[in-house]
């Protein structure tokens, strides 16, 4: 006698969300894919996988949470996977969620950071995705604000029991947060601003050991960091003011991790970094530091040849801040646009971004009150991206031109950028016929990169000597092969 299966008990809960919402079970499925698309996920459910969820079946993996947020998203509150009568699968930080509080905020990167502390190799091999940007800067862009970050109308649960509330500067209540690992700090210690200026200081430390060694030298130091660190100031207690503050410290180092990890070629993991980042700065309420965060972004796409996508972030970024930001950073919005338009191989739009760039960089003055993340963009990194662009365009004499002038105006510290720039140099003078300067360019930058813990810098030497290759018989390309071998 052959047994029968058992028997699964209709899921009402779910039933009645999908006829609140409005769905047809095509429509929900036809959105879960969607949102899946969004994560990275080809996951092709249809009409028939709805039914089968309405008739008890249980989704696997991280389905139930992606149409808890399907649902969030349609009917405007937060829902969870017990909400739609589905198993809770153990919480998946896919992190390319905009999150709808601070709260929820500080609970997506925590996560995201404790896995990418554990060395969970997986975690790299994310793929980038460009579905995946759409929603996070439309959110930012249309977003404002949140009106409080240094307190909860109702302080969460710690260990079962309310958090205390504890009175701030001026009698105000801030919620004390629940911590969910041990740590030095004690639980529901006040943050300063000492705490504060000690990640602005951590942060400057990271980023010289990035421009001099490359993302891979120091970044599971600096995620350690924001695991042991970061997170225990977030879920401490503090008022708007240092909470603001505490919002943008991270917020910075947490693009930092986005951007070092970007460096070591994880590039899904770094677009996670991106667009948590992007979030915690619209908490601190520093609109400015969100477009560039959005001109990080932008520069992954271009790297990733996704020239598109990069315009449209740049663009969101301009439109974000407006005509308030200083000329440098202005500068530095439609420099990065331009990159985009180059990347696609449109002279005109590239031309026109760069001549904009330039503009705004001449109205620039020593006594402007530039952000100190934009400190950076000078007049050497403004001929960088000139180079890059003409590069990208094959008008190799301006490339070659503004490839020399950035080299002679940037410091020695910003080893990783000036490689970049030479690579491209050597790509002017091979444009140009000149072979011989373009392999002795090309063997000092493949020096430096072999010095570097940089996949980028790895990738530059790559692709100019998949542009040898039409010359690989050539006396000066045999001596370069030569030198590089020796290599280690």
């Amino acid at each position: 006698m052959t047994e029968r299966p058992p028997q699964r008990t209709p899921n009402r809960q779910l039933a009645a969300l999908i006829a609140e919402a409005g769905f047809s079970n095509a429509g929900l499925a036809r959105r879960v894919d969607q949102l899946g698309l969004e994560h990275g996920l080809d996951l092709r459910y249809d009409k028939t996988s709805v039914t089968r969820w309405l008739r008890g079946q249980q989704p696997r993996g991280t389905t139930p949470a992606l149409i808890a947020e399907v649902f969030t998203r349609r009917l405007g509150r937060r829902l969870s996977a017990q909400d739609l009568g589905l198993d809770a699968c153990a919480p998946v930080y896919a992190g390319l969620e905009f999150a709808a509080t601070p709260e929820e905020a500080v609970d997506i990167v925590s996560g995201l950071w404790r896995k990418d502390s554990g060395s969970h190799a997986e975690l790299r091999k994310i793929a980038f995705t460009p579905a995946g940007l759409v929603v996070p800067s439309r959110d930012w862009l249309i977003g404002r604000a949140d009106d409080r970050v240094g307190r909860a109308a109702e302080p969460p649960a710690v260990n079962g029991a309310p958090a205390a509330r504890v009175p701030a500067q001026g009698g105000r209540p801030v919620a004390v947060l629940p911590r969910q690992r041990q740590t030095d700090r004690g639980p529901g210690q006040r943050v300063t601003s000492g705490d504060v200026a000690a990640l602005r200081s951590v942060a400057e430390l990271f980023r010289t050991l990035d421009h001099a060694y490359g993302g891979g030298h120091a970044r599971q130091a600096l995620v350690r960091y924001l695991e042991h660190e970061a997170e225990p100031m977030l879920r401490g207690v503090y008022g708007e003011a240092t909470g603001r503050r505490l919002f943008a410290a991270v917020a910075d180092l947490t693009r930092l991790a986005g951007w070092t990890s970007y460096d070591i070629a994880a590039h899904g993991l770094a677009q996670r970094y991106f667009v948590q980042a992007l979030r915690l700065a619209q908490a601190a309420g520093d609109r400015a530091y969100g477009s560039y965060v959005l001109v990080t972004m932008s520069r992954q796409a271009v790297y990733l040849g996704h020239g598109r996508e990069a315009v449209q972030l740049a663009r969101v970024a301009q439109q974000g801040v407006g005509s308030s930001a200083p000329p440098a950073v202005q500068a530095m919005l439609h420099a990065v646009e331009a990159r985009g338009h180059g990347v696609l191989g449109e002279v005109r739009a590239c031309t026109s971004s760069l001549v904009r760039a330039e503009r705004a960089m001449e109205a620039a003055r020593p006594g402007d009150d530039v952000p100190h993340w934009a400190r950076f963009f000078d007049e050497g990194q403004l001929a960088d991206e000139f180079g890059h662009c003409h590069r990208d365009l094959q008008q190799y004499r301006a490339a070659a031109q503004h490839a020399e002038k950035s080299l002679q105006l940037r410091p020695a510290g910003y080893a990783r950028s000036r490689l970049f720039c030479r690579i491209v140099l050597a790509q002017a003078r091979l444009g140009l016929g000149e072979l011989d300067q373009a392999c002795a360019l090309g063997a000092e930058a493949a020096q430096q990169a072999s010095e570097m813990r940089s996949a980028r810098a790895t990738e530059y030497v790559r692709e100019f000597e998949r542009r040898l290759e039409p010359y690989r018989d050539a006396a000066a390309v045999r001596g370069y092969r030569d030198r590089v071998a020796t290599l280690g």
